[in-house]
Formats: structure tokens, C-alpha cells, sequence
């Protein structure tokens, strides 16, 4: 075969069905995943106002156990793992040695010498590549469950009953970053309290062969109550208004969680050295003293939408740039984020634009993030 032949991409177990709901296909990381189903900015309010369903089977899941499960994962990630509890879960990130990025991920503490780490799609390989790698002198298995998982979504603030209505699980009891075994309408799932559009949700981690199932129950009990199906486009600019980044727009390897502003994701306190630790710690008195750029909000006052890469501008110099931009449903108003300069980060810092297209746009900096769900 020539290495010019296209690679056809790689379909979910949800696939038919989604192509039966008509949904817009799309490829991503590799993945046919549906971009929408009908308006996304209708699909992006049912999340905010009722619920939304979602395929995320193409995320990577790696299972990582053994007597020194934890030892390595601290090793080789940046966050303190040794104090996840059982069932709980973490957000934390995989970083080179000189602290870039190559990853932000969610680990889930399934039991005393097991867990299991969530990577973006883009990156499931590097990121497994990588804990192989650092696994090497640990009494640790790194094993790749990416074939192992569906991974469905129910998010907004519907979702809590209807799961509740599909599963004797202690929903009630289950907090955000946590994550329990359980059934829903009879299929095993790992049931977390999770998710990535700034509202409460659940997300359902299934044997591919019971994800059909699944979505069928979900969808019957959500749509007396508003639930839709929902596809990558509206989980965009869901992200983007709740302030969260984007492995490849806010994260890359050329920025350390201090250039991100999640420095908080790094714990030097955590016993024993780590991948990236003294390159970090630069980072962290580089940003403490002198921050190179800032990650900030920037709300338009026109209706002119920017995308990423589009530069940030102020007094006729280039301050930034975008990273993220989208209209957005909920503000009715364009939105961004993008890194700018220190001195131009503070909220409603005068005189700040985005050149769209050779025009200087108006735009208010805002502190992130855009929406923030009334608990």
C-alpha cells in the first residue's frame, strides 16, 4: 500500500445511528464523528436549558495497574495521583521534559492499584507511547483500552434524572470528579461526573457492544424532558464559554501549564521527582515574576466572529492571539480566548481589537470564564 493511500477514518459503535439521525459527519483525530444533527446552536441551548447526548467513544482510555500504579502515574504525570482516592477522578496533565504539554487528561482511581487515564483523541497514542516509555523500571502494567470503551455523555441539567430514572446507582451521592461502577438499564458502565460543557452531566464508559442500547434508553427517558443528540460542533462552543481549553489551541507542546495559567495542575509538593519537574519550576518563577502572555476572555462588541490565530491588537501593535473563537449562543455575542501580553490582561483594559480580516474589531477583555452554571 503507498504511504499516500488515505486513511479511511475510524468509526464509533454508534456509527449507523448516527448516520440514521442524519447526522452532519465529520473527520476528527481520525475518527467519523458527527458534527451535528440539526442547528448546533439549538443542540448548544438544550444542553444549557435541558440536556444533550453525546458520542465520545473516540477519547483514548489507558489502563494503568500493578503495586506501583501509582508510584508511576506520579512519576510521569504532573498532578499528586498517590492522593486521588477510589473513585474519584483528576484532571491533571502529561508534560515533556521541558515542561510543553502533551496532553491534558482525566484519571480515574478505580481501585488501590488501578486506574484509568482519559486522553484527547489527537493524542491517545502519544500519550500511551509515553507511559510506556516512563513505565519502564515500575512494577506497573500500561495497557491500551482504547477498543475496551464507548464512551456516551449525557450532559445539562436534566441529566441527573434521567439517569436516575435508568439506574439504581447513588447519583445523589456521586460529586463532581468522581466516578462509580454501576448499571444503566442493565448494561455495566463506569458512571463519572464529568464533562466538558460547564454544566452538570455524566459521563457513561460501556463495552462498544452495549453502546446502541444505551443511547436508545437514554434517549427515550431524556426526550419527555428536552434531551437531544448532539454532535462535536455545539461541545466547542459549550468549552469555550465555560472557559475550558482545547489540546491544540490553548495546550501544545510550546506552552507549560504556567504559560496556560493551570499551573495549579502541577503539585511540587508530591514525594519524589517527576517528568518535566525542574523545567516546571522555572516556568512557574518565570510566570510568577514576569508572565509572557496571559490566557483572557474577549467578548465583541460588533458581531464579527474570530477564529483562531487571528491577531490581538491594541494602540496599532500586535498584544496576541486567538485561540478559540466562536459565536456564542448563550451571550448572543462573538467570544474568544487568546493569549495576550501582561499588560493588556485585566479586565476591560482599554482599547483592545481583533484584526479580522485587515479590520480592527473592538473587544471588551473579560476574566474567564464566559458562563458559569448557577449550582
Amino acid at each position: 500500500m503507498s504511504s499516500n493511500t488515505p486513511v479511511e477514518p475510524r468509526r464509533t459503535a454508534l456509527d449507523s445511528l448516527h448516520r440514521s439521525l442524519g447526522a452532519t459527519m465529520t473527520d476528527f483525530a481520525g475518527w467519523d464523528m458527527p458534527l451535528r444533527y440539526g442547528s448546533e446552536r439549538d443542540e448548544h441551548i438544550a444542553v444549557r436549558t435541558k440536556a444533550g447526548l453525546f458520542d465520545l467513544s473516540h477519547m483514548g482510555e489507558i489502563t494503568v495497574t500493578g503495586p506501583q500504579a501509582t508510584a508511576l502515574l506520579d512519576f510521569a504525570l504532573v498532578g499528586n495521583i498517590g492522593g486521588v482516592k477510589v473513585g474519584r477522578a483528576r484532571y491533571t496533565m502529561i508534560c515533556r521534559e521541558d515542561g510543553g504539554i502533551l496532553d491534558d487528561l482525566i484519571v480515574y482511581r478505580l481501585a488501590d492499584t488501578e486506574y484509568m487515564v482519559v486522553a484527547n483523541a489527537s493524542n491517545a497514542q502519544v500519550v500511551l507511547d509515553a507511559l510506556v516509555e516512563r513505565a519502564e523500571g515500575f512494577d506497573a502494567d500500561v495497557r491500551d483500552d482504547r477498543e475496551a470503551y464507548a464512551l456516551l455523555a449525557v450532559q445539562g441539567p436534566e441529566s441527573p434524572g434521567i439517569l436516575k430514572s435508568l439506574t439504581d446507582a447513588d447519583l445523589d451521592g456521586l460529586k463532581y470528579y468522581a466516578g462509580l461502577p454501576g448499571t444503566v438499564v442493565g448494561v455495566p458502565a463506569l458512571i463519572a461526573r464529568t464533562g466538558y460543557t460547564g454544566e452538570d452531566g455524566f459521563e457513561l464508559f460501556v463495552a462498544p457492544a452495549d453502546a446502541e442500547q444505551l443511547w436508545r434508553a437514554l434517549t427515550e427517558a431524556g426526550t419527555p424532558v428536552g434531551l437531544v443528540p448532539c454532535g462535536l460542533s455545539c461541545r466547542d462552543t459549550l468549552r469555550l464559554e465555560a472557559g475550558m481549553p482545547l489540546y491544540g489551541h490553548e495546550l501544545s507542546t510550546s506552552l507549560t501549564p504556567f504559560d496556560a495559567g493551570l499551573g495549579r495542575v502541577v503539585k511540587f509538593e508530591k514525594e519524589g521527582d517527576f517528568v518535566g519537574r525542574e523545567a516546571l519550576a522555572e516556568a512557574a518563577d518565570r510566570a510568577a515574576k514576569n508572565p509572557p502572555r496571559v490566557l483572557v476572555g474577549l467578548i465583541a462588541e460588533g458581531r464579527r466572529v474570530p477564529r483562531a490565530g487571528y491577531d490581538v491588537v491594541a494602540d496599532g501593535k500586535v498584544i496576541g492571539e486567538i485561540t478559540s473563537g466562536a459565536p456564542s449562543p448563550t451571550l448572543g455575542k462573538p467570544i474568544a480566548m487568546a493569549y495576550v501580553d501582561a499588560a493588556h490582561s485585566a479586565p476591560g483594559t482599554p482599547g483592545v481589537g481583533v484584526d479580522i480580516r485587515g479590520s480592527h474589531e473592538p473587544y471588551e477583555v473579560v476574566a474567564l470564564p464566559f458562563y458559569k452554571r448557577q449550582k
